[in-house]
This record gives structure tokens, sequence and C-alpha cells, in this order.
């Protein structure tokens, strides 16, 4: 509904993960770079961590892109919750290797086979793990394994983990000192600052269709309120700059100004954190836009908003 109001072709701050939409500051630039070069090198296991929301699933889903691109075969696990025997069914399947047997050893000789036939192929195999870090030991433990499929001179398997920063606390744990050791390349992604914040938000509306040359959709003091709440967490800019179009399109404003995107940070129960806060303290205030209540009020506001009529514009004059 307002999308034609401020001049936009498709809603421009889904949360969903589009790749379209990948913002790429410096930092991320090099993450991106460093996941490319690992698997081009045959490194064997890459870790990429950051806090819920920062963009990681995004940013594999770029990588998948120039995975398929290339023509490599690759496999992306999403379910973590999985034990060490459901990992080798998983495995299979995403790389479409035909196995009747369920015994683990039938399984992995299955799967180096098919992995030196891609090597000989002159064919790269990649296995992506999301949410990493709610991965048991004994699973991390068969991830360590799978690094032994190898020939003289290379990794048949590359595997990136992506998880949040408990993944790095998991992996210095002293059970996993063996894994720890033969990740390769560590890779993070980052909270924006506030310059960034107001890129991001002003890439995601020309992607999202806005004509070139037009006013602002968002002032630049409403970019610096986004920038205040959201802790420069991607997740949650899309959240507060999605449903400021909506009030904004409601109140009929445009450019939106800071008090529309205050609102709807009281409407979700975002709350101002301090510059000069500890990291422990804004980890904090990240983690709760994704905890259970959050998520809660959140669809509780988007009821009572599916059930609210909606003034026309007519009404307003």
């Amino acid at each position: 509904m307002y999308r034609a109001f401020y001049g936009l072709k498709e809603n421009p701050f889904n949360v969903s993960p589009d790749p379209r939409y990948l913002f790429l500051t410096k930092q991320i630039e090099e993450t991106l770079s460093s996941l490319m070069y690992g698997i081009e090198t045959k490194k064997g296991i890459i870790a990429l961590t950051g806090e819920v929301g920062t963009g990681k699933t995004t940013l594999v889903n770029r990588l998948l892109d120039w995975l398929h691109q290339r023509g490599t075969k690759s496999a992306f696990l999403f379910n973590s919750r999985m034990n060490s025997s459901q990992l080798f069914d998983f495995v299979l399947a995403e790389f479409d290797i035909p196995c009747e047997s369920r015994s683990k050893s039938q399984q992995l000789l299955k799967l180096n086979q098919w992995l030196l036939e891609r090597f000989r192929a002159g064919e790269t195999a990649v296995l992506i793990l999301d949410e990493a870090q709610n991965l048991t030991f004994p699973v991390l433990e068969e991830i360590r394994l799978l690094t032994n499929l190898e020939t003289s001179t290379e990794k048949l398997l590359q595997i990136v983990l992506s998880g949040q920063p408990e993944l790095e606390e998991k992996l210095n744990l002293p059970q996993l000192r063996q894994l720890r050791q033969r990740i390769m390349i560590r890779c993070k992604t980052s909270h924006l600052t506030k310059e960034e914040t107001h890129n991001y938000i002003l890439e995601r509306l020309k992607i999202g269709g806005a004509a070139a040359g037009q006013p602002h959709i968002f002032s630049s003091a409403a970019t610096d309120t986004v920038h205040l709440y959201s802790l420069g967490v991607p997740r949650v800019i899309n959240l507060l700059c999605e449903h400021s179009l909506i009030n904004g399109y409601v109140e009929h404003q445009r450019p939106i100004q800071p008090k529309i995107v205050e609102d709807v940070a009281r409407e979700f129960q975002l709350d101002v954190v301090e510059p000069t806060a500890s990291p422990e303290a804004l980890r904090t205030s990240a983690e709760l836009y994704n905890s259970e209540a959050f998520i809660q009020n959140l669809g509780e506001a988007l009821s009572r908003f599916r059930l609210s009529p909606t003034p026309s514009l007519r009404d307003k004059k």
C-alpha cells in the first residue's frame, strides 16, 4: 500500500535474506573476499561469526549465488539441531549422493568417492552450516573428521561454519582444540556505523525502486533516529524502516521525520543505548531484539495493525 505513495516498486526492507540487498561496507567486502579466498584456495574450514541480525545469512546467500555461478557443488544445512548420524544423512541428501545404507562408514565411503570424482573433474564441493553455535560436540567432531577427506595436495570438502558469537566461545573450549586448529580463516560481521546506516537505507530504497534524484523518503534526522534505536543492526533497521513507511503512509508524511521512527520504536519496545555503553550492554540489547518476548511483541503489533482500518489519504485532507 505504501509503495505507490513513496514511489517504490517493491518492499525494500523485507527481513528475508535477499542477496540483491547485501550492503557492501568495507568490512563486509573484506569478509566476503575472505570466504571466497578460503574456498578458492581450499583451506578446509572457515568460521563466520556475528551478532544476531548483522547480515550473516544474507552474506551466505550471496556466497551461494557466487558458488552457483561458478558451477560449484554446494550444500547448505540450516538445521543445526541434529545428531551426528543425521549430519551424514543431510550432507548426502544436499549433495544428491545416493546411498541405500544408513551405516555411517558406508555413507562416509560414498561421500569420499563422490568428492574424489569432483576433484578429478576439477570441481569444488562446499558445505555451509548455518547457526553453527547450536551444533553439539559430537557433530562438531564429525565435521573435524570430514577434513580428513583429502588428497596429498588439498582438502576435498570446503566447510563454512556460520554462527553467532557463541560459536567462537564454543570453539575455544578445550574439547574442540583439534577442530579449532583446523580453522584456517576466521571472519566476522558487525554493526553498521551511523554513516553506514544512512547509506544502507538509501541503497535499499534505490534497489526497491526509488527514483534517482527524488526527495529523500527518510529525512536525515529520521535515519539518525533509526541508527540510534537499531544500534546499527541491519535486521532492526529493516524493522524500523518498514513500519515507519507504513505509519508515514497513514500519516501522509513525506519525507519521514524522527517522530514516526520513535513511535515505531516504542511500539516494539526498543530502547536507546547510550553511545558510551559497554560492548556487553550493546550485545545484550542486540540479543533482546531476537528474543521470544520481542518476537511476541512484533506479532502482536502486526496483528493490531492488520485489524485496524487504514485511513484513506482522502480522509487526511
